[in-house]
């Protein structure tokens, strides 16, 4: 049993606006994956639901003519994993989201639910982060956009007011086209497990595929949101593709990040994974943007 005074059916994004309005303690549910389980732990007991599932405006992928990629914060998990222009144009995001829980979270949880819970572990951030995503959010008094390294404000909270919603995520063509992604999860597990550190690699090479132009590095877990290392990021930025270049940014990405330990893990371990995880994403980006690795 899930305990919950009520909950309203939104049957637009202002209808959804209004009902949000009219309790000030009402609450958001999409997919549920992540509200439904806070409920049940007692930590949003009693509390009074919107939900924004089944609006169509929310859902689907597609893109403008510009090429900006537009994806809406109601697109399931699995949705956005086989979408023929996130396997086209972003595969590093479809990757990270399939790896999110099992088959059953994936078909039911949303990439808006997911940045909008707020945690640093989210499986979508970190590669979102990677490809400078911008967050639409759509309120009473209209429409507004943020990056979303200023979405996330601290560890389980984002720039969200009461009345406001995602309505989308924007990735613009200069932010994806002729770069390779690749993302890495590290959890205990296999499968249906939280990351323990998660790692985005975008990378755009040279037309002779043999110094990096341009790099993006995310991670989530390494500090209380997902995060970008921005000093990593110059330092590689005209640098052939060498073995040591990969050192270098091993050893640079542990000074930007500031994991804690849990009882996933040490402070210790997940610098050696921001270590190990941000060379192993780097080399597989390369090779996923035409480039090759020498070792």
């Amino acid at each position: 049993m899930y305990d919950i005074e009520k909950i309203y059916q939104a049957k637009s994004i202002p209808d959804a606006i209004d009902a949000l309005l009219a309790d000030p303690k009402a609450i958001i549910i999409s997919g549920g994956s992540d509200v439904l389980i806070k409920i049940r732990e007692g930590k949003l007991a009693g509390c009074s639901l919107v939900s924004i599932h089944g609006i169509k405006e929310l859902e689907g992928i597609y893109l403008e003519q510009d090429g900006t990629i537009v994806i809406k914060p109601g697109t399931s998990f699995s949705h956005v994993t086989y979408n023929e222009i996130i396997q086209k144009y972003i595969p590093i995001l479809g990757n990270a989201v399939d790896q999110v829980g099992g088959p059953q979270i994936r078909n039911i949880g949303t990439i808006g639910g997911n940045i909008c819970n707020g945690v640093t572990s989210a499986d979508s951030a970190s590669t979102l982060f990677a490809l400078n995503a911008v967050v639409e959010i759509t309120g009473k008094a209209g429409k507004r956009t943020l990056p979303i390294a200023d979405f996330y404000k601290s560890a389980g909270k984002v720039n969200l007011e009461h009345g406001e919603l995602v309505t989308a995520i924007y990735i613009s063509k200069d932010n994806y086209e002729g770069f390779g992604g690749h993302y890495i999860k590290y959890a205990q597990r296999n499968a249906m497990d939280i990351a323990t550190l998660g790692c985005a690699v975008n990378v755009k090479l040279s037309s002779d595929k043999t110094t990096i132009e341009d790099m993006r590095l995310a991670f989530g877990v390494a500090g209380p949101v997902p995060m970008r290392c921005h000093e990593t990021e110059k330092l590689v930025k005209g640098q052939k593709i060498t073995p040591e270049l990969f050192e270098q940014v091993g050893k640079t990405a542990i000074t930007e990040v500031n994991p804690r330990t849990s009882w996933r893990a040490s402070k210790e371990f997940r610098l050696q994974l921001v270590e190990e995880l941000s060379k192993r994403a780097l080399k597989q980006a390369i090779v996923f943007a035409g480039g090759a690795i020498y070792e």
